[in-house]
C-alpha cells in the first residue's frame, strides 16, 4: 500500500508538468478544409491591407499556425522601422484570415467569412462549406481538446 501512495502522486503530477499551455497557441496549427465545390482564397489581412493569399481547391486543405501568422504580420511596436511608417496600424488591428469565395461574383459578406487568430488557436480543424440556405460559404470549427 505504501508503494501505491508514493507512485501515484509522482505520475499524476508528471501529467500536468507535460501539458503545454493552450493559451500560447498550438504547435501543430489548425487544419483548414475546403469542403465546398469551388476554390476559396484564405487571405491573410491586417485591417484592409492584404498580406498573403493561400488558394484552396475544392476538397483540399491547408495547415496554418496562429503564432507564425502573428509574428509575421503583426506590426512592430517600436515604430523605428520603415514598414511602420508606410501604414497606419490601430492597436486593435490584428491579423486575421478572410475567406473569399473565388467562384462567386457577389461581394455579399456572410456572417462567418473570416477566421481570427483566436479561432486558429482554439480550433484543431476548421471546415469551409457552401451553405445553400444562405447562398454563401460558411464555417464550422472543431475545438481543440484540453487534455494531456
Amino acid at each position: 500500500m505504501g508503494k501505491v501512495q508514493g507512485c501515484s502522486l509522482v505520475s499524476f503530477g508528471g501529467c500536468f508538468d507535460s501539458c503545454r499551455d493552450h493559451t500560447q497557441g498550438s504547435g501543430q496549427g489548425t487544419r483548414i478544409w475546403n469542403l465546398s465545390d469551388r476554390p476559396v482564397e484564405l487571405q491573410i489581412r491586417v485591417g484592409s491591407i492584404l498580406k498573403k493569399i493561400h488558394t484552396l481547391k475544392a476538397g483540399s486543405s491547408k495547415r496554418l499556425k496562429c503564432k507564425s501568422i502573428y509574428k509575421a504580420y503583426m506590426p512592430a511596436r517600436s515604430g523605428g522601422n520603415l514598414k511602420s511608417l508606410l501604414y497606419y496600424y490601430d492597436e486593435t488591428c490584428h491579423p486575421y484570415i478572410w475567406i473569399h469565395d473565388t467562384g462567386c461574383h457577389s461581394l455579399r459578406m456572410g456572417k462567418q467569412q473570416y477566421i481570427s487568430l483566436e479561432d486558429l488557436r482554439d480550433s484543431s480543424e476548421i471546415r469551409i462549406f457552401w451553405d445553400h440556405q444562405r447562398g454563401s460559404i460558411s464555417v464550422r470549427k472543431r475545438t481543440r481538446p484540453d487534455f494531456c
